[in-house]
């Protein structure tokens, strides 16, 4: 079994239409988190299983509550995350599954968006730091901060020991998938600007970006048991 994963932060008038659209393939757990505008109680609605986390911590502690409540369940396998606000297109999730049922299975599958259908200034940053971080682990990886995937079980419960509270999160989770010495795949997705307010920083962003960076070079060589 499979199920969707979807951390939130005040996207009530946008986690509707997702829910429900990632639900055509999957069943779906929301993480609010610490939201002030109902983002809960919307996704409830519209038929997920939503978690209230509060205060606000940062995406990537609420994928960590996210993965710990799908992980309760011996049947998960594999946990598809996806961002509430509408730039990841749910009627995509078929092909992270059809990723998935190639064997040997591959532990993170992301999917990797067109750089060039984005702003310049986020073409650019996501272009440089892919070159940063596949120096950094020894191997072209092509989209490092792209939300959309698929985490394995095992992958996901060796992240709970991430202490990593944002978007940092997710390009950690690389480097511990090639420390455990899985695979990973890619899938292309489309790249959708749906006019939501980012919640991003830039200049928190490039510090955080150029310290898990740093992290990733010295603890890459350093397999996990």
């Amino acid at each position: 079994m499979i199920v969707a994963l979807i951390p939130g932060y005040n996207e009530a008038p946008r986690i509707g239409a997702v829910v429900e659209a990632a639900r055509a393939h999957l069943p779906v757990i929301v993480v609010d988190d610490g939201s002030i505008d109902g983002t809960a109680e919307v996704a409830r609605t519209a038929g997920a299983a939503a978690i209230e986390q509060v205060p606000n911590q940062g995406k990537g502690a609420a994928l960590r509550t996210g993965f710990r409540r799908a992980l309760e369940d011996d049947g998960i396998e594999a946990i598809v995350t996806l961002d509430a606000d509408g730039q990841h297109d749910p009627a995509e999730i078929p092909g992270l599954l059809v990723a998935w049922a190639i064997e040997p299975r591959p532990d993170l599958i992301i999917g990797r968006r067109n750089f060039r259908a984005m702003p310049a200034m986020r073409r650019l940053a996501n272009v440089i730091g892919g070159w940063a971080f596949s120096w950094a682990v020894g191997r072209n990886i092509p989209d490092n901060q792209s939300g959309y995937r698929l985490v394995s079980r095992r992958l996901a419960y060796a992240t709970l020991a991430s202490d990593e509270p944002g978007f940092a999160f997710e390009v950690e989770q690389i480097t511990t998938c090639i420390r455990l010495g899985g695979t990973i795949a890619w899938v292309p997705i489309r790249t959708i600007y749906a006019g939501a307010p980012s919640h991003i920083r830039p200049l928190a962003h490039l510090r955080e970006f150029a310290r898990i960076v740093r992290q990733a070079r010295r603890e890459v060589r350093t397999p996990l048991r």
